[in-house]
C-alpha cells in the first residue's frame, strides 16, 4: 500500500528570514550605540567647544598688542615651550591667531584623540569582552554592522567636536577659512586615533588593554612630535611621524595649506582597512595576541582585596606618573624665560597668579597646582575601577572569598590613595628637576616635593566624593568626574574669566595655598581632610546598605 504525502501550502511556524548582508542591522545598532554614549559625546563636544571660545576670549585680554605677542613669540626660543605647544611659524610677524593655533591646537587634538579612543574601544572590544556582541550577532545582524556602527558613531562625535571648535573660533572673531580648517583637522585627527583604537581592539581580548595600547600610541605620537619640533622649530622630518604634526603642519592662520590633511586621511583609511582585515583573522571575543597564561598559583597578596587593587591599578598609575613627571620637568625648565615675558606682557598676571617680586617661586607654585589635576583624576579613576569590578560581577567573587564589603572598599581606597600620593611626590620632584635645570639651584629638589604634599587633602577630598557617590548609588559614581573637570576649568581659566569666588570654591584645589610662594594654611587643609573622612564613612555606610550589581 502506497501512502501519498501532501505538502500543505498554508503558513507554518518557521520564521522566514531574509538573506543577511554584511551591513544588515546597521541603523539599529547605530541608534543603540548613540543612545548608550549620547551623554559622553555631548559633554565632550560642549566642553571642547566652550573651552576653545573661552580660551580665545581670555587670550585677547592677555595679548592686547604686538609687543605682547612678540614677547610670547620669544618664549618659543625655549625648547620646552616648543615641546608643549608645537611648531613656531611666523615668529618674525607673530599674529594673534598664529599664537592661538600654537597655544591651543595641540591640546584640542589631544582631547579629541582621547575621546575617539575611549568611544571606539567602548563599542568594539568592550562589547566583545562583555559577551554582548555574541548575543547581537545571534540576531539577523551582518558581520560588519557592529564595527561599522562603532566607526560611524566615532565619526559623528568627531564631526560634532569639529563643528564646536569652528563655532568657538568664529564667535571670537576667527577668520572663516582657517577656522574651518581647524575644525576639519581636529575631526580628522580624532579619526586617526579612532582607527588606532580599532586596530588595538583586534590585538588584545581585553578592553582595558586595548585602550591602554591606543592611549600609549597617542603618548608616543605626542613625544615624537615634540622631539621633532625641538630639532627644528618649524617641524623636522621626525615630526611627520606623528598624527598631531599633520594637523599642525597645515600652518593654520599663517600660511594655510591643505595637503597635510591628505596624509591624515590616508592614515585613517590604512588603519581602518588593516583593522578590518585583522578582524576576519580571529574569533569573536578573542584577540590576535592570545592572553598570557598566568602562574599556576597566585601570590599570597593577590587573593587579598588590597593585592588585587595593586595588580589592577598600578599599570595605570605608572603610565600616568611617567607622563606627568616628564611634563613637570618641561614646565619647570620654562622658569628662566619668565622675566622677559612678564616685563613685556603685564596682563599675564591675569592669566597666571604670579608674584612679580619672586617670579620663579610663584610660577613653580602655580604649575604644581595645575599639574595636581592629574593625580586628582587618577584617584577618581582608581576608585571607579572598583565600580567596574562590581558591574562585571567580580566583586561578588571577592566577597564570597570571605572579605566584607567595608574591608574590601577600605583596602581598595587605601591602595589608590597611596599610589596617588607617590604620583604627586613625583610631580614635585620632576618640577624641582626642571627648576634646577633653569636656575641651577639644588634647593628646588627638596622644596617642590614637600610643597606637593599640600595638595594631598584636596586630592583625598576628590577621592572621598567618589567613594560617597559610589557607595550611595552605583550610577552616581561617574558624577565624580564633573568635579575633576571643574577643577581643571577653574585652575586654567578661573582668573581669566573672573569667575565668582562662590563658584570657584567648588574646586578642591581652590582651597590649597600656592606653596612655596604662599604661607601654608593648615586650617583649610585640615578642613578638607576631615570632610574627606566623613564622605568616606558615608560611602561605606551606603555600600553596606545597598544591593550589589548583578554583573
Amino acid at each position: 500500500m502506497t501512502t501519498t504525502t501532501r505538502h500543505s501550502s498554508g503558513p507554518t511556524h518557521a520564521l522566514e528570514v531574509a538573506p543577511v548582508s554584511p551591513l544588515t542591522g546597521l541603523g539599529g545598532l547605530l541608534r543603540l550605540y548613540g543612545r548608550i554614549s549620547r551623554r559622553q559625546i555631548i559633554i565632550w563636544v560642549l566642553a571642547i567647544g566652550l573651552s576653545v571660545a573661552a580660551s580665545v576670549a581670555a587670550m585677547k585680554g592677555v595679548y592686547p598688542d604686538q609687543q605682547a605677542l612678540d614677547a610670547r613669540a620669544a618664549l618659543l626660543e625655549n625648547p620646552s615651550a616648543v615641546m608643549m605647544t608645537g611648531p613656531a611659524f611666523a615668529l618674525d610677524h607673530y599674529t594673534f591667531w598664529a599664537m592661538v593655533a600654537n597655544e591651543l591646537l595641540l591640546y584640542v587634538l589631544v582631547a579629541v584623540a582621547i575621546m575617539s579612543i575611549l568611544l571606539m574601544v567602548r563599542h568594539t572590544r568592550a562589547e566583545e569582552e562583555a559577551g554582548r556582541l555574541e548575543l547581537v550577532r545571534a540576531l539577523p545582524v551582518g558581520r560588519s554592522a557592529p564595527p561599522t556602527a562603532a566607526l560611524l558613531l566615532v565619526a559623528l562625535a568627531n564631526a560634532g567636536v569639529g563643528v564646536s571648535v569652528v563655532l568657538g573660533l568664529l564667535v571670537t572673531g576667527g577668520p572663516l577659512v582657517d577656522s574651518l580648517a581647524v575644525g576639519l583637522a581636529t575631526a580628522l585627527t580624532g579619526m586617526v586615533f579612532g582607527g588606532v583604537a580599532a586596530l588595538t581592539a583586534q590585538v588584545t581580548e581585553h578592553a582595558g588593554s586595548a585602550s591602554g595600547l591606543a592611549l600609549g600610541a597617542a603618548a608616543v605620537a605626542f613625544m615624537v612630535r615634540g622631539i621633532g619640533d625641538v630639532v627644528d622649530a618649524q617641524g623636522s622630518w621626525l615630526s611627520w611621524f606623528s598624527p598631531f604634526a599633520w594637523a599642525q603642519q597645515t600652518r593654520l592662520f599663517v600660511d594655510l595649506r591643505w595637503w597635510p590633511l591628505a596624509v591624515t586621511l590616508a592614515a585613517i583609511l590604512v588603519l581602518l582597512g588593516l583593522a578590518a582585515v585583522l578582524s576576519r583573522r580571529r574569533d569573536v571575543g578573542a584577540g590576535l595576541r592570545p592572553a598570557a597564561h598566568g602562574p599556576a598559583t597566585a601570590t599570597r597578596s593577590l587573593p587579598d582585596p588590597a593585592g588585587l587593587a595593586v595588580r589592577l591599578v598600578t599599570p595605570m598609575m605608572v603610565a600616568w606618573a611617567v607622563g606627568l613627571f616628564l611634563f613637570a620637568i618641561a614646565f619647570g625648565s620654562l622658569a628662566n624665560s619668565l622675566q622677559d615675558m612678564v616685563s613685556e606682557i603685564p596682563a599675564v598676571g591675569d592669566m597666571v597668579p604670579l608674584d612679580l617680586d619672586d617670579l620663579t617661586t610663584s610660577f613653580a607654585a602655580y604649575v604644581l597646582q595645575m599639574l595636581a589635576i592629574g593625580p586628582l583624576g587618577l584617584i577618581v579613576a582608581g576608585i571607579l575601577r572598583l565600580r567596574t569590578e562590581e558591574q562585571e560581577g567580580r566583586l561578588a567573587g571577592i566577597l564570597m572569598a570571605g572579605s566584607s564589603r567595608t574591608s574590601t572598599a577600605v583596602r581598595w581606597v587605601l591602595v589608590v590613595a597611596l599610589s596617588t600620593t607617590v604620583v604627586q611626590l613625583l610631580l614635585g620632584l620632576g618640577l624641582g628637576i626642571g627648576l634646577l635645570q633653569a636656575t641651577g639651584e639644588t634647593s628646588w629638589l627638596a622644596v617642590m616635593p614637600l610643597a606637593a604634599l599640600a595638595s594631598l587633602p584636596a586630592i583625598a577630598l576628590a577621592g572621598a566624593v567618589t567613594v560617597a557617590l559610589y557607595g550611595l548609588r552605583l550610577r552616581l559614581a561617574g558624577v565624580a568626574w564633573l568635579l575633576v573637570i571643574w577643577a581643571a576649568i577653574d585652575t586654567f581659566l578661573g582668573d581669566l574669566l573672573d569667575l565668582p569666588d562662590v563658584v570657584r570654591s567648588i574646586s578642591p584645589l581652590r582651597h590649597v595655598p600656592l606653596v612655596p610662594d604662599a604661607d601654608l594654611d593648615v586650617s583649610a587643609l585640615a578642613g578638607m581632610s576631615v570632610l574627606a573622612v566623613l564622605l568616606v564613612l558615608v560611602g561605606l555606610w551606603g555600600l553596606r546598605r545597598r544591593d550589589l550589581a548583578a554583573g
